[in-house]
């Protein structure tokens, strides 16, 4: 694999094909955790290890999985990864892993890591998948990050629960609550709409 080529396979998860922003995949996730900017850490930290994890052990082992058991093989492995990855959160930092309660163990199902493993880790050898993975998993947590930054500043008033306008301010409660998910979000996909069809514009007049 040339250099390019791996470059491109990490950077596309980042922003072309973006699983949140582009692809629009994992709304739970991220719509449910992500009311302070440490929820998104960690949620995005947890993502990351069992997609990678998972990538490549289903990349190695992708020559060795019947057909007709690649699904239910895909979720024993990611499940494993995933009892790993909430055994680590509740020892290392048990007052977030209280915060994000079931939203850890419903990684198993998080249809952003079942995806990666039948569209391309389970076709390809363990590089790219796990180039693939690593993109994907950088793209979820920017993702993750934007709305957690962004709720937890207009909401609280803070970051990573730090004050930062004094006590003057008078917090936009909805941004903490379930709407302001959807409000922040619903502002980043237009965003990214509108950059998007700048770009088509732009290339449409130069060919023009």
């Amino acid at each position: 694999m040339t250099p390019e080529k791996m470059y491109d396979e990490f950077t596309k998860g980042i922003w072309k094909e973006n699983p949140v922003f582009v692809q629009v995949l994992g709304m739970c996730p991220t719509l449910a955790v992500t009311n302070s900017a440490v929820n998104a850490v960690a949620m995005g930290a947890a993502t990351a290890f069992v997609l990678i994890g998972s990538c490549f052990l289903v990349s190695a082992l992708r020559k060795y999985i019947p057909k007709q058991v690649r699904i239910t093989t895909y979720i024993v492995i990611i499940a494993t990864f995933v009892t790993i990855a909430d055994m680590v959160l509740e020892a290392l930092v048990p007052a977030v892993h209280k915060e994000l309660g079931a939203f850890i163990a419903l990684i198993v199902v998080n249809c952003i890591i079942l995806g990666r493993q039948e569209a391309f880790a389970g076709r390809n050898p363990p590089l790219p998948a796990v180039l693939d993975a690593a993109g994907m998993s950088v793209g979820f947590f920017i993702a993750l990050m934007c709305l957690g930054s962004t709720r937890e500043i207009l909401g609280s008033g803070s970051i990573f629960g730090v004050p930062l306008f004094g006590p003057s301010y008078e917090p936009w409660v909805i941004m903490v609550l379930p709407p302001g998910g959807f409000l922040v979000l619903g502002g980043i996909l237009l965003l990214f709409n509108w950059v998007k069809q700048r770009k088509l514009a732009r290339r449409a007049g130069a060919s023009a």
